[in-house]
């Protein structure tokens, strides 16, 4: 989330997190200290997060002039961690405390990054640099990734956890709306590599905050776990063995797949295909990320009026049509096309995942929670770097415009397992495991 091919039972889960006496009911997330914290902490590191995301492509491009296959490996080697390493990795979160994770997780790329502007200063910067540091902190966000996910529902009680990944969506929109805008001025003053060392800062902050957290885990004991491969087996099995998660994976996986390649070459597609400048580029992102603000905001009116089920599969749908705009900034006005097709991508993303998330974190037991969160990790993430990889060939043999059309339209077929399901039509999703239910 002893060895079982199948999901867990829908008797009842002994509980190893806090117990209703241990922290309160139904009060006020912005009474709740330690989420408090935990959200500063999550809003320092994405914005350190989104400096990085604008930089480090820019880097290649401009300093070390890297082509389409250059840059599909870089945006591989970023993301390949998820397909190799998150199912162990699950398992590892489950036995750790998963604050000390994210603490770690944030100092450790904090250490990495600075690498960059060092050897910047040195006049040794590198695509292989480049690529190692890509690797290093990917391998390191699986780890970060799995327990931030799973450490909410360890925090706030079940009728809370919608309104705190509410909350720590909209911090995270925020981060891009104003992190792009940001993160261009500072490139055009001090330059990429110094941009991407201030992350340091950020994440080294975020560690700070989010120890600061007085909550403490109870580890499931040692003799109630099973062997190693067996809880990696648990986890996908919850996963694979609920009709509506392995739908919701499957759209998810296909839609990362095909959005990973358009990420992949989005800074060159910009800036020597459209003629774009890296100050039009940092609006685009910025105004898209204002989308996802409006989703965070409009995530529960959109449970409320389309049903918690059908905002997912609408969600879906509209994001999927909306990266067909990408390319159609070729034969459109370039800077209106993208600003209004990221913009809705963004805000249709946003709905879909604080939907998709609160129900499996909801519905999950929580010692299984980071195998399950690892699971998902695994299936969805996974086809990333495959995707990205895909885009750097596909990019070089016929060209960047025919690829990111390719992959517009995979993207829009990636809606297709949540469309033709029943989630469709579900106004309320299950609350407790419901593993009966058809597909």
């Amino acid at each position: 989330m002893a060895a079982a091919d199948q999901p867990p039972s829908s008797e009842p889960q002994p509980q190893h997190g806090p117990t209703s006496s241990q922290r309160p009911k139904h009060v006020s997330l912005w009474r709740h200290r330690d989420f408090m914290k935990l959200w500063a902490g999550d809003t320092v590191s994405v914005f350190g997060s989104e400096l990085v995301l604008f930089a480090l492509p820019l880097i290649a491009v401009q300093l070390l002039h890297a082509d389409a296959f250059e840059m599909g490996v870089l945006a591989t080697l970023e993301s390949a961690a998820f397909l190799l390493i998150s199912l162990p990795a699950g398992a590892w979160v489950d036995r750790l405390p998963k604050r000390l994770v994210i603490v770690s997780g944030d100092i450790i790329r904090a250490a990495i990054l600075l690498t960059i502007p060092l050897t910047w200063m040195f006049d040794a910067l590198s695509m292989v640099q480049l690529y190692l540091v890509a690797a290093g902190v990917g391998i390191v966000s699986v780890f970060f990734d799995i327990a931030n996910q799973s450490y909410l529902p360890e925090l706030v009680d079940g009728d809370v956890i919608s309104d705190g990944n509410g909350k720590l969506q909209a911090s995270q929109q925020t981060a891009g709306v104003a992190g792009p805008t940001l993160a261009s001025g500072l490139v055009t003053a001090i330059g990429a590599p110094l941009t991407v060392g201030l992350t340091s800062i950020c994440m080294g902050l975020s560690s700070i905050l989010v120890g600061l957290i007085r909550h403490r885990e109870t580890p499931q004991p040692a003799e109630e776990r099973a062997g190693f491969v067996a809880e990696v087996r648990e986890g996908l099995g919850f996963v694979l063995g609920h009709p509506l998660l392995r739908r919701i994976t499957a759209c998810t996986g296909l839609t990362n797949f095909a959005s990973s390649g358009i990420f992949a070459l989005l800074v060159l597609f910009a800036l020597t295909t459209l003629g774009l400048h890296q100050v039009e580029l940092g609006i685009i992102m910025s105004v898209a990320s204002a989308g996802g603000i409006l989703g965070a905001l409009t995530a529960a009116w959109a449970r409320k009026i389309l049903g918690e089920g059908t905002s997912i599969a609408v969600s879906a749908l509209v994001s999927g049509l909306c990266f067909l705009g990408v390319p159609l900034a070729t034969v459109l006005p370039a800077l209106p096309t993208l600003l209004i097709s990221w913009f809705l991508v963004t805000w249709a993303v946003v709905v879909y995942n604080i939907a998709q998330v609160s129900f499996r974190q909801r519905l999950c037991p929580k010692p299984l929670l980071g195998r399950m969160n690892a699971s998902i990790r695994f299936l969805v993430w996974g086809p990333m770097p495959l995707g990205a990889f895909l885009a750097g060939v596909l990019g070089d043999a016929l060209g960047v415009t025919t690829t990111i059309w390719i992959l517009a339209g995979c993207a829009l077929l990636g809606s297709l397992p949540v469309l033709a399901s029943s989630l469709l039509r579900m106004r309320e999703l299950p609350r407790e495991l419901d593993l009966l239910g058809s597909d």
